[in-house]
Formats: C-alpha cells, sequence, structure tokens
C-alpha cells in the first residue's frame, strides 16, 4: 500500500502520519511506502518573485519543508519505514490531489485541524477541498 501524508509538521498532521505507519505495519507487507507531501500556497509571494526571483523563493520553501518535515523523515527512518518526500507549491489542496493522482497512491492521510464553524463556513478547510476534489479514500486524523 503506498499512503501520502500532507502534513506541515503539526501535531494533527504528525498523528496521520502515526496513523499511517500503525496502518502499514498491520498489513505487513514489504511494498509498503508512505510519501511525505509539504505543500506552501506561494500566490501571496508574487512581489518577493518580483524582486528575489522564482528560484530563491521556490528555493526558500524548499528549505522550509525540509525543516518542518525534519522531525517526521527521523521518526520514520526510526520506524524503519520506508518514505519519501515530495515539495510541492501552489494551492494546497489541488497540490495534494494532483500528488496522490500522479503517484497512484491507495489514500490520502491528512491531519485534522479543528478550526472555528465560522472560520470554516468562510475559508473551507484542506481536508474539505481534498475530500471534494478527489475520488479516491481520504483517512482524516485529529
Amino acid at each position: 500500500m503506498k499512503i501520502p501524508v500532507a502534513t506541515e509538521g503539526s501535531k494533527p498532521a504528525l498523528h496521520a502520519v502515526k496513523y499511517a505507519v500503525e496502518l502499514l505495519w498491520s498489513l505487513s507487507s514489504t511494498l509498503n511506502s508512505i510519501t511525505l507531501i509539504s505543500v506552501h500556497d506561494d500566490v501571496g509571494l508574487r512581489h518577493a518573485k518580483a524582486f528575489v526571483g522564482k528560484d530563491a523563493v521556490a528555493d526558500d520553501l524548499r528549505e522550509l519543508s525540509e525543516k518542518e518535515l525534519k522531525p517526521t523523515r527521523k521518526r520514520l527512518d526510526s520506524a524503519g519505514v520506508k518514505h519519501d518526500m515530495e515539495v510541492r507549491t501552489g494551492p494546497v489542496a489541488q497540490e495534494i490531489v494532483r500528488c496522490a493522482k500522479a503517484g497512484k497512491f491507495d489514500l490520502i492521510a491528512l491531519g485534522a485541524k479543528v478550526c472555528g464553524a465560522i472560520a470554516d463556513l468562510l475559508l473551507g478547510s484542506v481536508a474539505q477541498r481534498v475530500l471534494t476534489m478527489t475520488g479516491m479514500p481520504v483517512v482524516l486524523v485529529k
């Protein structure tokens, strides 16, 4: 089974990684793997790109992703779980779904952040967008 876990290092995201690991262990197959997906929405950085360049912004976001995922990657390494990392920029939910479809994953694991009802109503959540954009199974972990 191949599972992408969208994570940015938050507690709910770490819980999603833990859940994915436990699921893979329960399947006890050598073909299991986890892909950590880190997505940063770069829409608000258009002006920065104009001043410092597109490549500088991309490099900075990649460094940020690697820093955010370092503790998670250490945990997976110590647990002996096969994993890799996918770093993307753009609309977060769209990039998660694109990555999952391109990688032909079996299900998507996400950490569910608890927001206020008004914030969810006005803004929506990444998890809600992923659920509506994909036909794949999605596991939300608190």
